[in-house]
């Protein structure tokens, strides 16, 4: 081997060391609680992540503890940091949450100026060899970033706690008022609340029930846009059973691919029933957290994956659609299997078994008479109605949305209020804080808003001049294979 001289222009390793040994004697590491800041000559505290940001990653983590997510696929966690730079004016107090991080939440985001996404679906799953342009995910990740934007993405930490998202959908299903309201609805076949529009036969009779609640989303990324799939000036028909089959050009209208809130009029009462965990978490997991929370609120019966719900007394499906249909704000459908030779007014339910998203790996063993989630495969769909059972599939993201809506909105933005008051008083003291950094240090307000944007990807075109006649659900007809 040949070893070259060193040029004159080099440092000598003697030289290296000398100069890497006075760098660090004027550089120190300090840990300042949660943040991390370095301390230099000039004595200057700086921070390496938005303090607002920090304080609402430690809110989420003492919400979802990480060790709850489920690690054998899931990638949970503070994903993307975005640096604090005093070169660039500052974000506001202020959290976007959203099912999933798409081009338009994070141009949202980046339009009002948020500092943090939370995102419940990572927007990393598996390890990144390269971050370009062109695809479309990094790129947004990459616009985020170069806007002072972090992401942190919980998941499955959420689906498995108590009063997450599987209890969301359980409560959905159940009712959860401690004492039922006096106008409250309640599960006898023959009530005329229990009746929800499947698919509309007789559009006169739905034109002249002006006692029924709108359908119309109220969401606000669903309020004054234009639907392109409805026509307001053709005329609709009197009966369907007039129209031919081959009708050539079908009226239709579509349901907008966003999360209607729920109907204010409809206050279901709770149903008498035992709630238990279907798969639940590892005791390491669980040890692990209660230890971060210093608690021992977490415990294998209501901790884990998947909720299952044994009614007191058999319910009648028709009543469980219709608790669902106003839960989810009146869309214009979804879908539900039955099995082959029954009628959706003859079937009594016993059992539910609920899983957000795509629950067919929680689900599989556990022959529920019903299963609630937001998507099950051709097949396993298949091998719940072969075994008589039932499925009621709202898309995978739309059962899911709505606890960001009605829980996690206000929770996170209950605790991040009380984690930025401690923050503020711990850090706002400290001298040689920067400029932007004493900026948002003074700055008290916190807010914690809904992605207009975020939507599932599907909606649902009804042809309402289809030859195939629809009923409605309490009408005695029922809805048979």
């Amino acid at each position: 081997m040949c070893l070259k001289p060193l040029s004159a222009g080099r440092p000598r390793p003697l030289m290296l060391r000398h100069l890497l040994s006075q760098a660090l004697s004027r550089t120190q590491p300090c840990t300042v609680g949660s943040f991390i800041t370095i301390r230099n000559m000039s004595t200057t505290n700086t921070y390496n992540v938005s303090p607002f940001t920090t304080a609402v990653v430690s809110s989420m983590r003492r919400l979802y503890p990480e060790s709850l997510a489920d690690k054998s696929f899931d990638n949970t966690g503070f994903l993307v940091q975005a640096p604090f730079l005093s070169s660039r004016p500052r974000n506001r107090n202020s959290v976007l949450l959203t099912v999933d991080l798409t081009r338009a939440v994070a141009d949202e985001a980046i339009e009002n100026n948020y500092s943090i996404v939370v995102s419940y679906h990572p927007i990393i799953f598996r390890g990144l060899k390269s971050i370009t342009t062109e695809d479309t995910q990094q790129l947004s990740m990459t616009l985020l970033l170069a806007h002072g934007i972090s992401v942190y993405c919980p998941h499955t930490a959420v689906d498995t706690v108590p009063n997450g998202m599987a209890d969301w959908l359980c409560d959905i299903i159940t009712g959860k008022t401690d004492v039922p309201e006096e106008h409250a609805h309640t599960a006898t076949p023959s009530s005329p609340t229990s009746e929800t529009e499947v698919t509309t036969s007789d559009e006169s009779e739905k034109d002249s029930d002006h006692s029924r609640p709108s359908t119309k989303p109220t969401s606000p990324s669903a309020a004054g846009q234009d639907d392109p799939f409805t026509s307001t000036d053709t005329p609709k028909p009197k009966n369907l059973r007039m129209f031919r089959q081959n009708a050539p050009h079908p009226h239709r209208t579509y349901s907008k691919p966003t999360y209607p809130r729920p109907t204010s009029s409809f206050h279901p009462a709770v149903l008498s029933h035992d709630r238990s965990v279907i798969t639940p978490s590892p005791r390491s997991a669980l040890d692990e957290a209660n230890q971060f929370v210093a608690s021992d609120i977490y415990k294998t019966s209501n901790t884990g994956a998947g909720r299952l719900i044994e009614f007191a007394e058999p319910q009648p499906l028709t009543v469980l659609i219709t608790r669902i249909a106003h839960a989810i704000g009146l869309p214009k459908g979804f879908a539900v299997a039955i099995p082959q030779g029954r009628t959706i007014e003859d079937i009594n339910i016993s059992s539910v078994a609920t899983c957000p998203g795509s629950g067919g790996g929680v689900i599989r063993g556990c022959h529920a008479d019903l299963v609630f989630t937001g998507e099950l495969s051709h097949h396993e769909a298949l091998a719940v109605t072969e075994r008589g059972g039932c499925v009621i599939s709202l898309f995978h993201s739309n059962s899911e949305r709505g606890y960001l809506w009605t829980v996690m909105r206000e929770r996170l933005e209950n605790e991040v209020r009380e984690e930025w008051d401690r923050v503020r008083t711990e850090e706002g003291s400290k001298s040689g804080l920067e400029k932007e950094a004493k900026e948002m240090l003074d700055d008290g307000s916190v807010e914690v808003a809904m992605s207009e944007r975020d939507r599932d990807p599907y909606g649902i075109v009804v042809l309402e001049e289809a030859a195939v006649e629809g009923v409605r659900i309490g009408s005695g007809s029922g809805l048979s294979e």
